[in-house]
């Protein structure tokens, strides 16, 4: 059992709940309207054994929130945050651990290129079942992860969402309006 602080972050993709453990960042949630924040709480209650605290300063989820802010800002290009993987386990865990250590920021790589990386060939679909299942997305970067025909593939946060952040990193070029 371990205590979780929470918050919720305002950014150019929408509000973000944002949770720690006292082992690390454990949950990023998109689009955090008031019902999305009630269920991740009572989710994270269940799957931590514990109830988890509006505590925008506790020290994990203050550092987590500023790198994110910097990083939204155009002044963070890898973040530097404990991370609590406690929400992955298995294959997915394994695919997002590659991504985050060795996909950067300002690169992107197909689903099949990462299957192949995590010794994998044939489990494109696979991957992108575990970036659906990313418990910690922008941090750990499924954004990057895009279609082997150039499409930008799917997202969990919308796909404006997707071409945001990868126009924040000079992936694609940023929208007109």
């Amino acid at each position: 059992m371990s205590a979780v602080s929470w918050t919720v972050l305002e950014s150019p993709i929408g509000p973000l709940f944002v949770a720690a453990t006292d082992r690390g960042l454990v949950k990023v949630v998109f689009n955090a309207d008031q019902d999305r924040v009630r269920r991740t709480v009572a989710a994270l209650a269940s799957r931590c054994g514990t109830e988890p605290v509006a505590a925008p300063e506790a020290p994990g989820l203050a550092e987590a929130s500023r790198q994110l802010r910097e990083y939204f800002a155009g002044g963070l290009r890898s973040f530097t945050l404990e991370l609590d993987w406690s929400l992955s386990g298995g294959f997915n865990l394994r695919v997002l651990r590659e991504l985050a250590s060795t996909v950067p920021y300002g690169a992107v790589v197909g689903y099949q290129q990462l299957a192949d990386r995590v010794g994998e060939p044939g489990a494109a679909r696979a991957v992108g079942a575990a970036m659906g299942s990313n418990p910690l997305p922008v941090v750990v970067p499924c954004h990057r992860v895009v279609a082997s025909d150039g499409g930008i593939g799917g997202f969990g946060g919308g796909l404006e969402a997707k071409r945001t952040l990868l126009a924040l990193e000079g992936v694609l070029p940023a929208p007109l309006f």
